[in-house]
């Protein structure tokens, strides 16, 4: 790659996405360290035009993508897996066998096709799309003679869905999710919240092929990497998130997720509850509960304390509050701002009240003195209480799920006909796989799935800087199923002639 020195602006944009690291900006000005691949990420964010691709024709090129990466010797493509070995462009690494992924993908039901003979995980790419995939491996399963058909599917058409487990308030439904790339970058937006998590959204075609698109694929590649990203939400939280690690959400580690809403902590705990406090108010940006008057309290004769709180009522002792950075994720900074009136006539001088969050994590314990709720040391009834709710709570983490389809032109290196392999998988005749791992496959036209990312084993999947995500996939079917959708019968090998390779 040639550059025009004096057009640069050290901007270092450049320098952020190269998939190599092989850009540095020194001085102000850009600087090009051997192992470029001429792959062109850097031409798509130069506003200046100070790239100029050279077309060298003494590295061989790599035709697995549409990036044709001149690679060369001793060297990677941009995408970490072709490597230059002595001129000639090979993929770095081995087949894996379903057997070595099993204790990451889990046991499946013990049906004929419901398990790969193969795994895509260092097959290889399919490209372009009309040839056969890399491996089509046939072999015997209970008396029946089946086909896994493997390869490595770069996946343009796909996003990164984020469980994030905390009450702590993020932001509004809907708002913009930015990260720092030089800049401000739009990479998705903040879907909503789940029983106690909240949903992040990163990525989908319109935001990976918008300006921001390679920003927008680095960062769900680091997350995919087990790296730790701060991410920032429109008049929102700034979060640091790292998958199957606990999230930060404004510099508060989140360590133990919630047992259920505020009613639901309620119904379960109520018999702790009852000798906890006079009254016992869960805090919950969801639903937050006032034991006395909610159904379980009723059920266990509790005498209604004569203490309203704020709140649209949903039923009897269930309450939405506005959310916010308060208490449970409301917009309570104060917990006895929480009550809105009481009933003198029904408040007894001693009487005691406990405030509370769904996790225990933060409470206050108040007795009646002289008609004014004043914080006080808790009962033993009282902690108790507390101690059983911590200890059901479970460890908050970061989980993912990779949403993607392979209803497009990947199908090809399975089937001549490719709409006949999409009717097959929706009618159960074809089961696919992603690296062993089962997804859920969505109803309707196509294939589009979602799957764990972490039953994937790790590292297989990767990025090209198109930009898209190259997944192994796996189709397993019967040979006679296989022949019915057109399949390339002509590029079968038989599974153990494969493994001895």
């Amino acid at each position: 790659m040639k550059i025009d020195i004096d057009k640069c602006k050290g901007c270092g944009l450049c320098e952020e996405v190269c998939p190599l690291g092989v850009i540095t900006i020194e001085d102000r000005k850009v600087r090009i360290k051997e192992g470029c691949v001429e792959c062109k990420t850097c031409m798509k964010v130069c506003p200046e035009n100070v790239f100029i691709p050279e077309g060298r024709d003494d590295s061989p090129v790599c035709d697995s993508c549409p990036i044709m990466c001149r690679i060369p010797p001793g060297a990677y493509g941009a995408c970490m897996r072709y490597y230059n070995e002595k001129g000639e462009i090979t993929r770095k690494g081995r087949v894996l066998t379903y057997e070595e992924v099993l204790n990451i993908v889990g046991e499946r039901e013990d049906e004929t096709i419901s398990r790969p003979l193969l795994t895509g995980i260092g097959s290889g790419t399919t490209y372009p799309d009309f040839r056969p995939s890399p491996f089509i491996v046939s072999g015997i399963r209970d008396g029946v003679d089946i086909i896994t058909v493997v390869t490595e599917a770069p996946l343009s058409y796909s996003g990164l869905k984020l469980k994030v487990d905390t009450d702590l308030f993020m932001g509004i439904e809907g708002k913009r999710i930015f990260v720092k790339r030089k800049g401000k970058r739009h990479i998705g937006h903040l879907c909503t919240e789940e029983y106690g998590s909240k949903m992040l959204s990163l990525g989908g075609v319109n935001i990976l092929t918008s300006k921001d698109g390679l920003f927008v694929a680095k960062t769900i590649f680091e997350l995919l990497k087990g790296e730790r990203v701060i991410l920032e939400i429109e008049d929102g939280a700034t979060v640091e998130l790292s998958i199957g690690k606990p999230p930060t959400v404004n510099g508060m580690v989140e360590e133990h997720m919630r047992v259920g809403c505020g009613s639901a902590t309620t119904g379960l705990f109520a018999p702790y509850m009852f000798h906890a406090a006079d009254e016992v108010i869960v805090l919950d940006g969801h639903i937050t509960g006032l034991f006395s008057e909610h159904p379980s309290g009723r059920y266990l004769n509790k005498e209604r304390s004569g203490i309203y709180i704020k709140g649209q009522k949903s039923t009897d002792g269930r309450y939405f509050l506005n959310k916010g950075t308060g208490w449970g994720g409301t917009d309570i900074e104060r917990p006895l701002d929480v009550i809105h009136e009481v009933d003198r006539k029904r408040l007894k001088e001693g009487m005691t009240l406990l405030i509370t969050e769904t996790t225990g994590r933060k409470f206050a314990f108040y007795r009646l003195k002289n008609g004014q709720f004043q914080e006080d040391i808790p009962t033993q009834e009282a902690m108790k209480f507390l101690e059983v709710l911590r200890e059901s709570c479970e460890e908050s983490k970061v989980s993912a799920i990779f949403a993607a389809g392979v209803g497009g032109s990947a199908r090809a290196g399975v089937t001549k006909t490719p709409i006949k392999l999409t009717k097959a998988v929706h009618e159960g005749k074809i089961t696919i796989t992603i690296g062993g791992a089962r997804p859920f496959i969505f109803p309707g036209g196509g294939i589009n799935f979602l799957v764990d990312v972490d039953r994937i084993k790790y590292g297989s999947i990767y990025l090209s800087p198109t930009p898209s995500f190259i997944l192994p996939v796996e189709y397993t079917m019967r040979r006679k199923t296989f022949e019915e959708i057109g399949g390339h019968i002509e590029a079968i090998k038989p599974v153990e002639d494969v493994l001895k390779k």
